[in-house]
């Protein structure tokens, strides 16, 4: 194994990724309500020193096994790749984006942490901060991909009402009467969540089961939480991400010359 080769090349593969994920943070830059994503790299060394270990349950669990052996699944290994990192995870910024005013009456956004719960034609429940809900054909509140926002109940249905809002308690009010109570979910570790699509995020065994927020909750009526994506800071990232993938590919080519030159200098003395 050429050391410099490996080190050089994951290197270039971890950028591209960092390119991947800032693309997207600036692609959502205007999607209300979304909350950037930042990768996180790891050393190879500690990737490799990991077990499979079959639980109770008989699910597969991976544990790390300190110390660092470098030892997999009882093969020796030569010498160690400590220069080699890898692309290890992204997880989401929870900073709050700024609040807009736009007075509409679905609009709204949460005061604190938490996320409202919707759910697709599948039955599939999904959480996300974009608060800018509409009435379908079916007089039922969703979002603007159609997705039902759940409420205490279940979907929330405003039906024949002609005059209906959201209430700073999460309560949406008809002029039939209070139809429906928004119901908001916070996590243990939210940072864990997800992304699935454009704006919507999913439960997992990082970030735990979502737990509902007891009343009384706070939301800001009239208003929409926007991106909490920085055009300037993601910029900075991305040129950053670009000299190191520059730089990655340099060393590999100088690598794979010098190489090249030695099998040459070897085969001429054999």
């Amino acid at each position: 194994m050429h050391r410099g080769l490996y080190a050089a090349c994951s290197a270039m593969l971890v950028q591209e990724t960092n390119l991947d994920v800032t693309a997207n943070n600036l692609a959502n830059v205007d999607t209300p309500g979304f909350r950037r994503r930042i990768s996180a790299n790891a050393d190879f060394s500690a990737l490799m020193d990991r077990v499979e270990k079959i639980s109770e349950d008989g699910e597969t669990k991976i544990t790390t096994v300190p110390p660092f052996t470098m030892n997999w699944r009882g093969h020796d290994v030569i010498g160690g790749l400590a220069l080699a990192n890898v692309y290890s995870e992204s997880h989401m910024d929870t900073h709050g984006g700024a609040v807009r005013t736009t007075d509409a009456p679905f609009d709204v956004a949460i005061d604190g942490d938490g996320f409202f719960a919707v759910q697709d034609g599948e039955g599939n429940t999904f959480y996300t901060r974009q608060g800018n809900f509409q009435i379908n054909q079916d007089g039922t509140l969703v979002t603007l991909d159609g997705f039902a926002v759940q409420g205490d109940g279940g979907p929330i249905a405003i039906e024949n009402a002609t005059d209906a809002k959201i209430l700073a308690n999460g309560q949406v009010w008809t002029n039939l009467g209070i139809v429906g109570q928004l119901a908001i979910f916070t996590f243990e570790n939210p940072t864990y969540l997800q992304q699935v699509g454009r704006n919507n995020l999913a439960a997992n065994g990082d970030s735990g089961e979502a737990e509902a927020v007891p009343a009384p909750i706070r939301l800001f009526p009239g208003t929409l939480e926007m991106s909490n994506v920085s055009v300037v800071e993601e910029m900075v990232r991305m040129i950053e991400a670009q000299r190191a993938y520059e730089g990655a590919s340099k060393a590999l080519m100088t690598h794979d010359e010098q190489t090249s030159k030695l099998i040459t200098s070897f085969g001429r003395a054999s």
